[in-house]
């Protein structure tokens, strides 16, 4: 199995400058911009790993005035509070009160923290402290969703424009779903749009993988809206009931209640009378359609039109299968 794409992306320079401007003669940080120009002069390897360790020659705290405890591992990780506040507004928040046993933050600046991070990946936060120092940032497609996630946190715009640049280039059928997921929860649209026309171009495969099987309703609903999606209609509704099924055991609520809204997206009506047959028999199984849904279905048979129906649920996506009712099929029916 291939490795993990990995890019260094390069953040907006203007921001970067006007930023890091205000650092010029700013008696807030007399004691910090210090150790922070130093550090910056270095040499270093691997970007933003080189803060999450003292110099082996002399303590951290020359160096650096705040420390941070991150992830499960509890991996220390040093930065100085003057790059952390002129760059990110929500670190300017968090860095603001005085240390512990200070009496006037402003005329002696100690070292503080530390700051316990134990919900994030230690990788995941060190890309984050490495775009506000050097306005770059090295992402793989390990960690992309998630510093995409702390980018959103911490109000890090250009940050996340990296990410989601990022999750375009190198977007995969085993990582489209929980990209969409991403994209639909922060409100990323262009990431969306981007998704769902991978998932239109190869759904067979998409609906095959554990990403699917982790979509949130609304997510679903979302993807079973598009016409263009590449399957026949049958194996959607096959992929909906697995999902349905997931969705019940994780959340322990019945299937029917977790799929109520993914399943009506569902266009029954484009389903043979055979097919229908079978699928009642499985519905009776697990309730997963609304029997109300399935009669529709055999009332728009009966009548050979679409009538009554919502227009969508009679037209016919692109990798629907031709079957000799569909002409009867009025798609634009009210």
């Amino acid at each position: 199995m291939a490795g993990p794409c990995s890019a260094r992306l390069q953040g907006d320079a203007a921001a970067f400058s006007a930023a890091l401007r205000t650092l010029v003669n700013n008696p807030q940080f007399r004691h910090s911009a210090g150790p922070f120009l130093c550090a910056l002069c270095q040499p270093r390897e691997g970007c933003a790993l080189a803060f999450q360790a003292p110099c082996p020659s002399q303590s951290p705290l020359p160096r650096s005035d705040v420390m941070f405890v991150v992830g499960q591992e509890q991996q220390k990780v040093f930065a100085h509070r003057c790059v952390l506040a002129c760059r990110c507004q929500v670190f300017r928040g968090m860095l603001s009160q005085a240390p512990v046993g200070s009496q006037d933050s402003s005329s002696s600046i100690q070292p503080q923290g530390p700051f316990i991070l134990g919900n994030v990946q230690p990788e995941v936060f060190l890309a984050v402290i490495e775009f506000l120092y050097t306005n770059s940032v090295t992402l793989n497609s390990h960690i992309a969703l998630e510093v995409l996630t702390s980018s959103v946190e911490y109000g890090l715009q250009d940050l996340c424009k990296l990410c989601v640049k990022f999750i375009k280039d190198t977007l995969s059928v085993e990582q489209v779903c929980e990209a969409l997921q991403a994209a639909m929860t922060y409100g990323q649209v262009d990431l969306q749009q981007h998704c769902l026309a991978f998932i239109e171009g190869c759904t067979a495969a998409v609906v095959q993988t554990q990403g699917f099987r982790e979509l949130s309703d609304v997510v679903l609903a979302r993807v079973l809206r598009s016409d263009r999606l590449a399957a026949d209609e049958l194996d959607l509704v096959q992929a909906v009931r697995e999902w349905a099924h997931v969705s019940s055991a994780v959340l322990e609520r019945p299937v029917a209640e977790v799929a109520a809204l993914p399943v009506r997206e569902l266009r029954l009506p484009l389903l043979a009378p055979s097919e229908l047959v079978t699928l009642e028999s499985y519905n009776q199984q697990d309730l997963l359609i609304p029997v109300e849904n399935i009669a529709a279905a055999w009332r728009a048979h009966a009548l050979r039109k679409g009538s009554g129906l919502p227009s969508r649920l009679c037209r016919p996506r692109r990798g629907t299968r031709p079957r000799d009712h569909h002409r009867h099929l009025e798609p634009h029916a009210k």
